[in-house]
């Protein structure tokens, strides 16, 4: 078995702000090549991702028999990127979806006008399936497990239909699917559809159908009620985990000592936006740091009869505030964007949590890989303890973390 096969990676939510994640990627690529490491190994038997993060999770793992060459092709993409790329950005697309959705939002009576087709989705995301057919290489995928390079894939999303938080993984040898409060999991062979679900930010882009169990069930964005974004990794067999964020956890506070004015729609939104991408983490973290303070206070013939398993942490999140990089950057969105999105407020400084989700242009994801390739290197030394250590439970780069999936 390869020697990181119990080494997990979790990436998280964020739409653009997933470009954060690629930096980190390609900074860990580079200090393990310096540091003697095969540009073919993977370092990371498990890959977990939700959102923006399962497409970055896929696609690295579709080139897992060669960590470098899938590093570099993600690289490439997030490097060039286009809003277009993404979803329409032209001003019939606009006028298609978003006009029409906010017409309805504001004007009920008018969903008669449109009940035989209404408008789904903010915006029309039709083009990234496009990309996806370009960036992913499935049947690569399958080759990564029957060789070894790979152990498993997990890709999440939340159901409308029910309410339930799901978990679709994809191994070669058998795992139980795992049953918890409002989180389930189903083995499967991970396809387009679930990267166009998981990344289904609500509101944003419409929901998808999944097959779960033998039925359809109208999927969206699966960092929504993503209770524990740590527990798949764990049930997949990671015995320690690398977190790469997308802003919170590390990133210094707003400061801002103006005279409070109402929020725009957009500020409103972009706030919602942190909370559903962002809060679930850091929660997550906050508790296994609780639990593991705990347990360390137990001797040792006590510790051997818990349910909860030690596991090493390592979390990668940006040093700087991505809202604030957003607002640098919302001129480069194409204009029928920029200007719906500025009707709400969403191009202002303090709407701009909310741009921060949609800014697939290349302006703003070159300045956070940018980010991401820095603040990795400022963690040089952690990163090379974290993957030359054996997992122990007391991990003494970050925090040692214990878990209960």
């Amino acid at each position: 078995m390869n020697s990181n096969a119990t080494t997990g990676l979790i990436l998280t939510g964020g739409g653009a702000r997933a470009a954060y994640q690629v930096g980190v990627l390609k900074a860990i690529s580079d200090i393990l090549l310096e540091q003697g490491w095969s540009p073919k190994k993977n370092p990371f038997g498990i890959i977990c991702g939700t959102s923006a993060g399962a497409i970055n999770a896929t696609a690295l793992a579709s080139r897992a028999d060669h960590f470098q060459e899938s590093v570099n092709s993600i690289l490439h993409v997030w490097s060039h990127f286009e809003a277009a790329q993404v979803y329409r950005a032209d001003s019939l697309g606009v006028i298609r979806s978003g006009a029409r959705w906010l017409s309805i939002m504001s004007f009920g009576w008018l969903l008669n006008k449109w009940r035989k087709s209404p408008p789904t989705s903010l915006l029309d995301n039709s083009p990234l399936a496009n990309l996806l057919h370009r960036m992913l290489d499935m049947e690569r995928l399958d080759q990564a497990f029957a060789t070894d390079d790979l152990q498993a894939l997990a890709v999440t999303a939340s159901s409308y239909t029910t309410g339930h938080h799901l978990t679709f993984y994809q191994t070669l040898k058998e795992i139980e699917p795992w049953v918890r409060s409002q989180r389930l999991a189903q083995r499967d062979f991970i396809g387009i559809q679930h990267l166009l679900a998981s990344s289904a930010i609500p509101f944003i882009f419409p929901s998808i159908p999944l097959n779960w169990g033998g039925h359809l069930e109208y999927c969206g964005d699966g960092s929504m009620r993503q209770l524990a974004p740590i527990s798949p990794a764990i049930h997949l067999g990671a015995n320690k985990v690398l977190i790469v964020g997308a802003g919170r956890l590390t990133e210094p506070p707003r400061q801002n000592f103006d005279l409070a004015t109402y929020p725009s729609l957009a500020q409103i939104a972009g706030h919602a936006m942190s909370s559903i991408f962002l809060d679930g983490l850091a929660v997550d973290i906050e508790r296994l740091t609780r639990i593991n303070k705990t347990l360390s206070m137990l001797p040792s013939d006590l510790l051997q009869k818990t349910p909860l398993k030690p596991v090493d942490l390592l979390v990668i999140a940006p040093s700087e505030r991505l809202d604030e990089i957003a607002s640098r950057h919302t001129q480069s969105l194409p204009l029928p964007v920029r200007t719906m999105l500025g009707g709400i407020g969403a191009t202002e400084v303090r709407g701009a949590a909310l741009a921060s989700y949609l800014l697939f242009e290349a302006s703003y994801t070159n300045e956070l890989i940018a980010l991401g390739i820095k603040d990795t290197h400022a963690m040089r030394e952690d990163v090379i303890h974290f993957f030359h250590s054996q997992s122990t439970g007391q991990y003494p780069v970050s925090t040692a973390e214990c878990v209960t999936a």
